[in-house]
Formats: structure tokens, sequence, C-alpha cells
């Protein structure tokens, strides 16, 4: 029988505990701490700790009672090593080495990022030999080449905000609650996507040289910013809709756009699009309708496991279990700033 591999996950706010055999998703349980945040307008790392260590156990306790399973048959953990917020990632960990260390089980320290794009495997099978990962969250926005082995070579990255960061910007901006990004989505639907002109970063032909790959949403942002402030100057009201639209219009485009450039390059036929930013729906919209016309098959988890998740850091333990990759030592510690290419520590 193939292992059960329990995942956990604390990179940020949500406490994520999946379990994955063979392929098959058997629980996912997750617990937000970001009703805490919302008051301060972003993420407190000590409130998520103190949410992480309250919240660890009973959810633990809920995604093995889901997949009907003892604690006891856990083959291997995973968890979280990084990328993401110290406080969090060390709880995370500690919780993962204090079960390995009491079943006797193998445990892996694993990347956040590479995981948000291999919780599609849960879905839609196994990778192709290649394929040409978009990661987009928060706090990251990464194009990934990725082969079979779960092997990464980085194309490029985000240069300044991520593109969740400049929603939630935006969205402080246009008076939106906390996070941004979900009330901005809500909000373009009702507006015009063409309404008004603004940038796309780093798509000028003098860019493509060094920047291909790369990725720079902050003059967007200040764009929006400006826009903002010359229709409040001039005393005329700010269309909120068309605004969303268009700002949510320039994202989505630079994104599919370097991103199918990237498959044309590197000729990969499979896009994988995964990470928080990915239950956007002009992304998910446009990158359908652009793969579609260049004959690429898109790949894009539901959005209930594009936000932060135990089930995608499972799917990366099971994944470099299958392949025979040896453990991490069990005095591995935690590394905010994980490079993508390595995938476990």
């Amino acid at each position: 029988m193939a292992p059960l591999v329990l995942g956990i996950e604390t990179s940020c706010d949500e406490t994520g505990i999946g379990l994955v055999r063979d392929g098959e998703l058997l629980a996912d349980g997750v617990a937000s701490s970001v009703d805490e945040h919302a008051r301060f307008g972003g993420i407190i790392p000590e409130i998520a700790s103190r949410a992480h260590l309250e919240a660890m156990v009973p959810t633990l306790d809920r995604a093995l009672t889901t997949a009907g399973v003892d604690l006891a048959d856990v083959d291997v953990v995973a968890v979280t090593a990084g990328p993401g917020l110290v406080g969090p990632l060390t709880v995370g960990t500690a919780a993962a080495k204090a079960l390995a260390l009491a079943l006797d089980r193998p445990l892996y320290g694993v990347n956040h990022i590479i995981a948000h794009a291999v919780v599609d495997t849960l879905v839609h099978g196994p990778f192709d030999d290649r394929v040409m990962a978009l990661v987009v969250s928060g706090g990251h926005a990464s194009l990934l080449l990725v082969d079979a082995t779960v092997h990464v070579t980085e194309l490029g990255s985000t240069l300044d905000d991520a593109p969740g960061e400049a929603f939630d910007k935006v969205g402080r901006l246009l008076g939106l609650p906390y996070p941004g990004g979900p009330h901005i989505d809500r909000l373009a639907r009702e507006g015009t996507p063409d309404a008004i002109a603004f940038p796309r970063g780093l798509t000028a032909a003098k860019d493509q040289a060094k920047h291909a790959a790369n990725f720079s949403f902050s003059g967007l942002k200040t764009a929006v910013a400006r826009w903002v402030e010359a229709r409040q100057d001039a005393g005329e009201p700010v269309p909120l809709a068309d605004v969303a639209a268009s700002f949510s219009a320039a994202v989505a485009d630079v994104l599919t756009a370097k991103a199918l450039a990237a498959c044309a390059r590197h000729e990969v036929g499979t896009l994988v699009v995964g990470g928080g930013f990915s239950a956007n729906s002009q992304l998910r919209d446009l990158a359908q309708v652009r793969c579609s016309a260049a004959g690429v098959r898109l790949r894009i988890p539901p959005v209930r496991l594009c936000t932060d998740n135990g089930a995608m850091i499972a799917a990366l333990g099971a994944a470099l279990v299958d392949r025979g990759v040896p453990p991490s030592p069990p005095d591995f510690g935690v590394d905010s700033t994980l490079p993508l290419t390595q995938v476990v520590v």
C-alpha cells in the first residue's frame, strides 16, 4: 500500500493539515486567523504564531477524523520549512518534528512555493516530463520550470510587489476591507477592464533581454494611486468598479503573457498556475483563453487548493517519497527566504 503522508502548513496565517495517499487527497483541514489580522491591514507574525499554536491539534484531529485514519497510520510527515514568516514556520516545524519523533517516521521539510504547483497533481494527475509553473500569491510571483523528478529551475520572479500584495495595497486605496484580493475580484466583475489604460510593467521591448520572465507591479500600483488621487483632487467621483477591473486586467495580462512566452521559449506544452492569487477570476479566465489560443494545456487546481493548505505540503512530500529522495535531517531549521530551487531542506 502506498504511504500515508501527513502535510503541515504554517507559513503565514493558515494552519493547514493534509493527508494524501497514492495521489488521493483524503483530508484537508484548514484554520485561518485572517480575521484577527484584518484590523491591522496585514499579517502580524506574533498573532499568526499564537493562532497556529491554538489551532494545530484541533485541525490535526479534524483531518484524521475526516480521513478515517489514526495518527499511528501516518507513514511520512512533511512540513513547510520556508519561505514564510519565521514565527509561524517555527510552530509548524516544531509540531512536525514532535510527531515524526513520536511516531518514528521520516520527516521532510519542503518548499512552500513548489508545493503550490505540485498540489495540482492531486486534481489532474502526475506532471509531464516538463511543465511551466506560474506561482502567484501575496508574497511571490515566480516562473518555474519543473520536471517529473520535481527538479526546479527558477526562470524569473517579482522584483518588487507580488500580485497579492499589490491587490491588498490597491484595495486599501479604494477603501476595501483586508485582504483586498477577493474584494477587488468581485468589484472588477462589475467594471470595464479596458476603461483605464494602466501600465504593464517590464513588458517594453527594452526589458525583454533582462526581464523577460520577471515581474514588477509597484509601478502599476503607483499608477492606480495617482489616477484615483487625480480624480479626487478634481472633485470627480472614482468609478471603483472600472478601477478594479482595469487594474485586475493589467495584472492578469502581464502574468499570462509572460508565462506563455516562457512556455514558447522553453518548448513546454503545459502551464500550471498555482498560489493564492490564482484564485483571481480574471487571471483564470485570461489564462484559459490564451492557453487555448496557443495550444498550451492549462492546469489550475480548484480555488480551495490555491490558498495555503496542508494538502499541497502532503502532495509534495508524497512526490519526494515516490522519487526516493532522502528525508530531511531531524535538526533542520526554517528558512524564511528558502530558494525556489531547493525543494527539500
